[in-house]
């Protein structure tokens, strides 16, 4: 067997699973606040209610997740939170009013941080040491690659042929998701009885990783700014008057993406994190300004292909840093450490810079922004000198 493989069924699977299962995500995020704003008649406070809903699940979920894989193993948690996700998509087309609406977003959100935590967890476990940057960028291209198609389908398909056809769609995408991930090979790593579930070690210790605090809090701080992109960059499009072209902004995200990750993946694994991460967090950077500066398509789209390959590179690196820190054993919490503040970040951004945006408006925000990403750099060395001198010690 090659050790060094990193194209494997089970690679190919859950990555193929993960990118189906964030194509609903986007599909919904997209479209439900239109469809509340429009065919429910709500206000715009019910439009972005459902998404931090979703959102507050997922992070609540995400270290009891952690648990659950130590007791049932990688494969079990994925599979079941994929037909949960199932089931709660179908409930969608029999969900008539606001509050039912609400419930069921949370619901879902909590068999999404599931999910995405077990899928972090099983190619957490399948990649190779030495290919460990290169396989966890490419795993994370197939959430880029959803956020490129999701918004740009579910927005073609819902002007359309409205919501239920929406609906259906990501019903159809769910259940391939689920199929896939029965597909993975069985994980033998727990074996713990259906009732045990509910025996969770409340501690923080428990819940969370210690060694991925310091990257996973470095990650926050700069999901705080990536969240100035995926909420308002649409918006930012109309005030431009490009509003037709800003579905693309993330197609030109992916694009220059997909084009960089054969690179930047193995570099990260050649020469070390800093070689990647401080280029990665200066192109982010300059993105933002470009982005301040527009006044039409083009710079618009060059800080699109700027800032996909500068968060898009930040990201899996610091997933990566977050789970090579843990034990064998506490991969799966690392994994939900991470992707909570993660998501912790987004949805604190989101509340903040849309509040700025009303006071300062969009270009003094993005160009504020990207001050306040160059402070990440050392925010992120803060972060690399306290692994630096955790080892020390342990050395000694």
């Amino acid at each position: 067997m090659n050790k060094t493989k990193l194209w494997t069924k089970d690679f190919i699977g859950v990555s193929a699973g993960n990118f189906f299962l964030f194509m609903t995500f986007y599909f919904l995020l997209v479209t439900l606040p239109v469809y509340i704003l429009q065919g429910q008649g709500g206000t715009e406070a019910q439009a972005g209610l459902v998404t931090t809903v979703f959102l507050i699940a997922a992070i609540l979920i995400r270290p009891f997740a952690g648990q659950w894989i130590g007791m049932f193993g990688r494969k079990k948690v994925f599979v079941t939170s994929l037909f949960l996700y199932l089931v709660t998509m179908i409930l969608y087309l029999v969900a008539t009013n606001f509050n039912a609406l609400l419930a069921l977003r949370f619901f879902q959100g909590s068999s999404f941080g599931m999910a995405t935590t077990a899928a972090g967890a099983i190619v957490a476990n399948i990649i190779p040491d030495s290919r460990r940057g290169e396989g966890m960028g490419y795993f994370v291209l197939s959430n880029n690659l959803a956020m490129a198609i999701g918004p740009f389908a579910g927005l073609t398909l819902f002007n359309g042929w409205g919501m239920s056809a929406a609906y259906i769609a990501c019903i159809v995408i769910s259940v391939i998701a689920f199929i896939i991930g029965l597909s993975l090979v069985a994980d033998h790593s727990g074996s713990a009885r259906l009732g045990s579930m509910f025996r969770l070690k409340l501690h923080p210790k428990h819940l969370f990783e210690k060694s991925a605090l310091p990257i996973a809090l470095t990650g926050a701080f700069f999901s705080v700014g990536y969240a100035s992109i995926l909420s308002f960059v649409p918006v930012y499009a109309e005030e431009l008057n490009i509003d037709g072209m800003a579905s693309y902004f993330f197609i030109v995200y992916a694009v220059l993406l997909v084009l960089s990750r054969p690179f930047t993946g193995r570099w990260f694994d050649q020469y070390g994190e800093n070689i990647i991460i401080i280029p990665s967090i200066i192109l982010f950077a300059v993105g933002l300004i470009v982005l301040s500066l527009a006044d039409g398509a083009v710079l618009y789209f060059v800080a699109a292909g700027m800032i996909g390959i500068g968060w898009g590179t930040l990201f899996p690196s610091f997933q990566t840093i977050a789970i090579a820190r843990a034990r064998p054993e506490r991969k799966a919490t690392a994994t939900a450490t991470f992707l909570s503040f993660y998501d912790f970040g987004i949805g604190v951004g989101a509340v903040v810079i849309g509040a700025a945006v009303a006071g300062m408006g969009f270009k003094t925000v993005y160009a504020s922004l990207a001050v306040y990403v160059l402070i990440g750099i050392l925010v992120y060395m803060t972060a690399a000198k306290t692994k630096k001198e955790k080892h020390h010690s342990l050395s000694l």
